[in-house]
């Protein structure tokens, strides 16, 4: 019995929680100490000495079976070594003692690995039929109190190695289903989080560009400045409606409502909107969905920062790839990616896509999906 053996066991014994120790072998269990009183009851000669003898086994084996349970990782030096050197003991002076056999073979089939707790079985073997041949109790009685035992140290130990492997399982399933359940949780606030910034970032910078178009035109255009208005408001209960789909789970967009709504974001901005689209395209709904976010991602960015005059969306296959590129001619640069591109990168890679970000003669966006994976 190796400690390395002893070590790689004793995890899921030993992380059972303190108070289910008093109820997960049974106090049920300790009826078979009945087997000690049998060896007095039908040996005159064993006289008070023999009963002193089985009080005494009860009280010293108590605390071990209650150690058993209560700290598994001390099960094998405080509770099965001890109750085979009281048996070695006992025996030869109660054959009934041969159940603490059976009591330590249990305990290393719950507590030990399956090899240790069959090299157990093994030794306890041994002992018994060592005792049996040599214990000075007259041979009937004696066969009969150490015979059973060596069946029952097998019987028993091998029905406490399956219901240990039961319970791991049912440990280890237990926790998979939690990190499962955690893993779940996570990835849904980070949907959530992505979704909000995405939609709150390009809906509230439409809200702004109106507001301010509103504003400016006020004096010199009231209609103007009125249509302003009631696009903004427009946006606004649109973003609305569209926080409680993200939050539900139930939005979904499409390529062509974020092109017209880019298309008034941009306006808004003084930016002309130019597209390039293979109509003949036929998206796959959540493949669609995605490119929408990113298609608005990164005409929020045009409309807050380029400072452009024209910005050019492209959707085409290219290469097997289907490809939304998103150019304007801005001041262009190179940016530190923030949450809104490092989110669109995000949503892209869980379809095997990437997106490609570049800074010269302006800023061009492109995000490449797999074309398999896109229709």
């Amino acid at each position: 019995m190796t400690t390395t053996e002893h070590a790689s066991h004793e995890g899921p014994a030993a992380s059972t929680d303190g108070p289910s120790w008093w109820s997960e072998f049974g106090w049920i269990h300790l009826v078979y100490l009945v087997f000690l009183v049998i060896h007095p009851i039908y040996d005159p000669g064993s006289g008070p000495w023999g009963w002193a003898l089985v009080v005494g086994v009860v009280l010293v084996f108590l605390p071990m079976y209650m150690l058993a349970w209560a700290r598994p990782e001390l099960a094998r030096w405080g509770s099965v070594v001890p109750m085979t050197m009281l048996g070695v003991v006992t025996t030869p002076l109660n054959s009934g003692a041969a159940v603490l056999f059976v009591y330590a073979a249990a305990i290393a089939g719950i507590r030990e690995s399956r090899r240790v707790a069959l090299r157990w079985f093994g030794g306890l073997t041994v002992v018994l039929c060592a005792l049996l041949a040599l214990s000075p109790i007259p041979l009937p009685q004696r066969l009969w109190g150490l015979g059973p035992p060596l069946l029952f140290i097998w019987i028993i130990g091998f029905t406490q190695i399956e219901q240990a492997g039961r319970d791991r399982k049912a440990a280890e399933l237990r926790l998979r289903n939690a990190r499962i359940e955690h893993l779940a949780t996570v990835s849904e606030r980070e949907r959530i989080a992505r979704e909000l910034h995405d939609l709150l970032g390009h809906s509230l910078t439409s809200v702004i560009m109106h507001a301010q178009l509103s504003q400016n035109l006020v004096d010199t255009d009231p209609d103007r400045a009125r249509d302003a208005a009631a696009k903004a408001e427009r946006t606004a209960r649109a973003a609305l409606t569209e926080v409680r789909a993200t939050v539900s789970g139930l939005r979904q967009t499409n390529l062509d409502t974020e092109l017209e709504s880019a298309r008034e974001t941009l306006s808004s901005a003084g930016v002309e909107l130019m597209t390039r689209c293979d109509r003949s395209l036929k998206l796959v709904g959540s493949t669609e969905h995605e490119l929408a976010l990113a298609l608005r991602e990164a005409i929020t960015n045009v409309a807050r920062h380029a400072c452009a005059r024209t910005c050019c969306v492209t959707l085409s296959v290219v290469d097997e790839e289907l490809r939304l590129v998103v150019a304007d001619d801005g001041v262009g640069g190179r940016h530190r990616a923030g949450n809104g591109l490092t989110g669109m990168r995000e949503r892209i890679s869980v379809l095997g896509g990437r997106v490609e970000h570049s800074g010269s003669a302006g800023t061009t966006v492109t995000i490449a999906v797999p074309l398999q994976v896109a229709t």
